[in-house]
C-alpha cells in the first residue's frame, strides 16, 4: 500500500511513501499526521506530512525506491476531511501544494515531527522517540504498533523543560523605568516590547545567556512577570479580558428590525442549501445583538457557529458578548496573537469535540476543525484584515464561503459600510440583503462637520498645527460637560520623518528607503515595515549632525498635545500602546471609567467600540488615505470615517463628529457628512466602471522581487517582462507593468508590480504559471495576490 502526503514544511511538496507493514490499512487515514523521511540515506531527517490519501498502487518511475514512511504521529486522524478539501482547493488556485497551505495555517507545534510514544506493559511506562522507534526491531515496531492500535501506547507531544514552558509578560510601558545605563534590561524590554510574550528560553537564545542576570533584575523589580505556558491565557488573558472590559451589555429584546433580519437568516440556516446574507445595518443598530440570538438558533439545533472579528480587540469584546449571552455554551477562542501552545491545544480540543459550539477569532480560525460547522458570520466585512496577503494569500470571505458549501450552512457577511463588491452582489441579486436601517433606541446618527485646516499653521493653534482652533474649543466643551471624545489619527508614532537640518535629508531605513517614525516614549526612530530600529538622539547617517526637526503628527505626539489641552492624562489606543498582553484591555476599561476624557487612536479605535459617554469624535486627518495609489483609497477613507463618526452618540446623549481635511470640495465628503453609503456607492462605481475596476473586471498583482545584491536580477525581470507581455495578449488578459512598486525597496529587496486585469481568473492563474515556468524566475520571487487589497 502507498500513501501520498503533503509535508508541512518547506519545500511543502507532496511525496509517495510505502506505508509500514506492522500497521492494518484501515488505520491509515487521511488527515493523520505523519513523521516522513525526507533526503538520502538510512539517517535521513524526518519530517511532519499530513497523509492526503492511500492507494494499493503508485506511479513510480522505473529504477526509483520508493521509502517507507515512518511513524503515526497521532493516534487517530487531527485534520478532517473538509480541511483537506480546503487545502487542495486553495493550492489549485494559488498553484501551491497542499502542504504550503497547511503548513501556513496549522499551529506551529503540529508542523513539527517532536512527539514520543508512551507505552505501558506489565505496569512499566516506556517512552520511545521517533530515533529509537527508527532503531527497534521490525518485532518491536510491530508490538508498538500494535499497541498504538489497541489503545495500550499514545503518541505525546515532546516533554518540555521550565524554561520553555514560562512565559515572559512585559508588565510596564515605554519609557523604561530603568537606568540609562542599564542596557542589558533596556534590551530584554525592548526585545519583549517588540516581540510580545515569549519563553524564557526564546528570549535567551535570542539575546544571549548574558541577558539572563538583567532579566532576573526585572523579574524581581516586577517590571517582567513569568507565567507558565499551560495556563498562560486562561489565567492572564481571560481574567484580564473580563475584570477589565467595560460592563456586558444588559439584557435586550430584538426590535422589528433585528428580528425581520434574524428570521430569514433563520429560514436559510434551515434550508439545507449553502446561502449567504449581507446584514447591512448603521453603526449602532445592534448587528452583534442579531449574531448572538442567531448563535442560539444554532446550538438548539445542534450546528456549531464560528464569530469572526477583522482585528483581536473586537474579536475580545465578542467573545465576551457571546460568554455573556451564552453562559452556557462551549466556546472556544482563537487568534494569531495567542501563543503557539495555546493554538495548538486549541485546535486539538476542537478535533476531539463532538457537540456544537460556539468559535469566536479572527480570520485564522475558519481554519480550525470545527464539528457541525454550519453557519460563519464575518462582522465588519469589509475590514482589509480580512485579507491574508503575506506568505499565503487568501481572502477570508472567499474560505468561509468553501465552508459554508460543504456544510451547506450559512454565511453571514455585517457591516455598517460594506465592501462595495459585496454590495454590488447584493444589488444584483447574488447576495441577499438584510437591513438594520435605525440605531437601537432610536437614536439619531451624529451630525458631521467639515473642518477646513488647508491654510492651517503650526503658529494659528496652541497644538502646533495638529488641531484647527474649532476642534480644539468643541473638545474644550465636551471636556467642561463632563462627557468623552475620541480623535482619530490613523498614524502611530510620535512623528512620522525626522529631517536633520544640517544635510536637509530625512532619515531612512537603510533595507527599506522609507522614513524612520520616531518614537518618543521608546527614544528610538522605527520602519514600520520591516522592524530596523536606531537610538535616538543618535549622529545623523549622513553628515553625522545632531540637529533635527520632526515632522508630521503621530499618534503619540497627538496625545501629548491633548494631554495639555485637557489639563490631565489622555488614553492612547494604537499598535504600539497594546502591545503587552491585557494592555489594550486596561485602556478601554479605564476609558469607560471615565479616568480620562479623551482617548486618542489609530484605526483600532474606529469599530465595534461602544462608549454611552461619548459625545464628539474629531478625525485629525481625513485627508490621510485619500490619496495612496491605491483604486480602493476613497472607499477605505470612507468606511474609516463613517465608522470612526459612529463611536458619538452612542448614549443617551447626543454626538457630535468633526472631520478635519484640506480639500473639503472633494466628492467623498458629501456623503461620509450624511453617513449615505449608497450615494457613495453609486458615484463610487460609477468611477470604478469607467477606469476598468472592480467589481467590472477581475484584478490581480504579480508581484515580483529580488535582492538588492543579486547581479542577475535587472536582466532577469527583463526577460521575464517580454515574455509576459506576449502571453498576456495570448490570453486575452490586460497586463500593465512590470513597474516598481510604490514601497520599491522593501526589507533589502527591488520590488516591482504587474498589474492584471482580465474576465476570467483561470486566464490570470495561466499567465502566473506561465511566468513561474520561465527560466528567468530562478532568480526572481513571484508571488500572486488576486484581488488585493494592499496595492503597496
Amino acid at each position: 500500500m502507498y500513501a501520498t502526503v503533503a509535508l508541512l514544511t518547506p519545500p511543502y511538496t507532496s511525496l509517495t511513501y510505502l506505508l509500514p507493514p506492522e500497521f492494518p490499512a484501515d488505520f491509515w487515514q487521511p488527515g493523520l499526521r505523519v513523521a516522513v523521511p525526507l533526503g538520502r540515506g538510512e539517517r535521513s531527517a524526518l519530517r511532519a506530512a499530513v497523509l492526503l490519501r492511500v492507494s494499493p498502487t503508485a506511479d513510480i518511475p522505473e529504477g526509483v525506491e520508493c521509502k517507507s514512511l515512518a511513524w503515526p504521529l497521532e493516534n487517530d486522524a487531527l485534520l478532517p476531511a473538509g480541511l483537506l478539501e480546503l487545502a487542495e482547493d486553495l493550492g489549485r488556485r494559488q498553484g501551491l501544494h497542499p502542504g504550503h497551505i497547511l503548513g501556513h495555517v496549522l499551529p506551529q507545534g503540529l508542523r513539527l515531527a517532536r512527539v514520543r510514544l508512551r507505552h505501558i506493559e506489565s505496569g512499566q511506562a516506556a517512552a520511545w522517540t521517533l530515533a529509537r522507534i527508527r532503531e527497534a526491531t521490525p518485532q518491536q515496531r510491530q508490538e508498538l504498533a500494535q499497541a498504538l492500535c489497541s489503545g495500550a501506547a499514545r503518541m505525546l507531544p515532546p516533554g518540555t523543560d521550565a524554561a520553555s514552558e514560562e512565559f515572559c509578560l512585559l508588565r510596564v510601558d515605554p519609557p523604561w523605568p530603568v537606568r540609562p545605563s542599564a542596557k542589558r534590561q533596556i534590551e530584554v524590554l525592548d526585545y519583549l516590547h517588540q516581540h510580545g510574550s515569549v519563553s524564557r528560553r526564546r528570549l535567551v537564545q535570542s539575546l544571549g545567556q548574558a541577558v539572563a542576570p538583567a532579566l532576573h533584575t526585572l523579574l524581581e523589580a516586577g517590571h517582567v512577570n513569568l507565567a507558565r505556558e499551560s495556563g498562560f491565557d486562561d489565567d492572564v488573558i481571560d481574567a484580564t479580558e473580563q475584570s477589565l472590559l467595560p460592563p456586558p451589555p444588559l439584557p435586550f429584546s430584538l426590535n422589528d428590525d433585528q428580528n425581520t433580519a434574524l428570521e430569514n437568516m433563520l429560514e436559510a440556516l434551515h434550508a439545507d442549501m449553502a446561502a449567504s446574507r449581507l446584514l447591512f445595518g448603521v453603526t449602532g443598530s445592534g448587528k452583534t445583538a442579531v449574531y448572538l440570538e442567531l448563535a442560539k438558533a444554532c446550538l438548539a439545533a445542534g450546528k456549531s457557529i464560528l464569530l469572526l472579528a477583522p482585528e483581536v480587540a473586537l474579536a475580545h469584546k465578542l467573545r465576551r458578548d457571546a460568554t455573556c449571552a451564552l453562559p452556557d455554551a462551549p466556546l472556544f477562542f482563537y487568534h494569531g496573537y495567542q501563543s503557539p501552545a495555546r493554538r495548538e491545544a486549541t485546535f486539538r480540543q476542537l478535533a476531539q469535540h463532538t457537540g456544537p459550539c460556539v468559535v469566536v477569532g479572527t480570520r485564522s480560525a475558519l481554519f480550525l476543525p470545527v464539528p457541525h460547522l454550519t453557519c460563519i458570520v464575518l462582522d465588519e466585512e469589509h475590514d482589509g484584515s480580512f485579507k491574508q496577503d503575506e506568505s499565503l494569500a487568501y481572502q477570508a470571505k472567499e474560505v468561509a464561503w468553501f465552508r459554508i458549501a460543504q456544510t451547506r450552512g450559512l454565511l453571514i457577511l455585517g457591516s455598517a459600510t460594506p465592501d462595495l463588491k459585496t454590495f454590488y452582489a447584493a444589488e444584483n441579486g447574488h447576495l441577499p440583503k438584510l437591513s438594520l436601517p435605525r440605531r437601537v433606541g432610536g437614536r439619531d446618527l451624529p451630525p458631521v462637520e467639515l473642518v477646513d485646516i488647508s491654510s492651517l499653521s503650526p503658529a494659528s493653534t496652541s497644538m502646533d498645527g495638529l488641531l484647527a482652533p474649532q476642534s480644539e474649543e468643541a473638545l474644550r466643551e465636551t471636556i467642561a460637560r463632563g462627557e468623552q471624545a475620541v480623535v482619530l489619527l490613523n498614524r502611530r508614532g510620535y512623528a512620522p520623518v525626522m529631517y536633520c537640518l544640517d544635510c536637509n535629508r530625512t532619515l531612512r531605513c537603510p533595507h527599506c528607503e522609507i522614513g524612520l517614525t520616531y518614537h518618543k516614549g521608546l527614544e528610538k526612530l522605527v520602519c514600520h515595515y520591516c522592524g530596523y530600529s536606531r537610538p535616538f538622539p543618535s549622529p545623523c547617517p549622513e553628515c553625522s549632525g545632531m540637529n533635527f526637526l520632526p515632522m508630521g503628527e503621530g499618534t503619540e505626539r497627538l496625545a501629548e498635545r491633548l494631554s495639555v489641552l485637557a489639563g490631565g492624562p489622555v488614553l492612547r489606543l494604537d499598535r504600539d500602546s497594546t502591545r503587552r498582553p491585557g494592555r489594550m484591555e486596561e485602556i478601554l476599561a479605564a476609558f469607560s471609567r471615565q479616568e480620562a476624557p479623551i482617548l486618542v487612536g489609530t484605526q483600532m479605535l474606529s469599530k465595534g467600540h461602544h462608549f454611552p459617554l461619548v459625545t464628539l469624535a474629531v478625525i485629525a486627518d481625513g485627508d490621510l488615505g485619500l490619496n495612496l495609489p491605491d483604486y480602493r483609497a476613497a472607499e477605505r477613507t470612507f468606511q474609516l470615517l463613517v465608522q470612526s463618526a459612529g463611536r458619538a452618540g452612542r448614549g443617551d446623549k447626543p454626538g457630535r463628529v468633526l472631520i478635519q481635511t484640506r480639500d473639503v470640495s472633494h466628492y467623498c465628503w458629501q456623503y461620509v457628512r450624511n453617513a449615505d453609503y449608497e450615494g457613495f456607492y453609486q458615484a463610487e462605481l460609477a468611477r470604478r466602471k469607467l477606469r476598468r475596476y472592480p467589481p467590472f473586471v477581475r484584478l490581480a498583482l504579480i508581484r515580483i522581487s529580488y535582492g538588492i545584491t543579486e547581479q542577475a536580477g535587472a536582466a532577469a525581470l527583463g526577460e521575464l517582462a517580454q515574455a509576459l507581455r506576449g502571453k498576456a495578449t495570448e490570453l486575452g488578459v490586460q497586463m500593465l507593468g512590470p513597474a516598481p512598486a510604490p514601497l520599491a525597496l522593501l526589507r533589502g529587496r527591488k520590488r516591482f508590480t504587474c498589474l492584471i486585469k482580465g474576465q476570467d481568473w483561470q486566464a490570470i492563474r495561466s499567465l502566473y504559471f506561465f511566468a513561474l515556468s520561465q527560466k528567468a524566475s530562478r532568480f526572481l520571487r513571484l508571488f500572486l495576490d488576486l484581488d488585493p487589497i494592499n496595492m503597496l
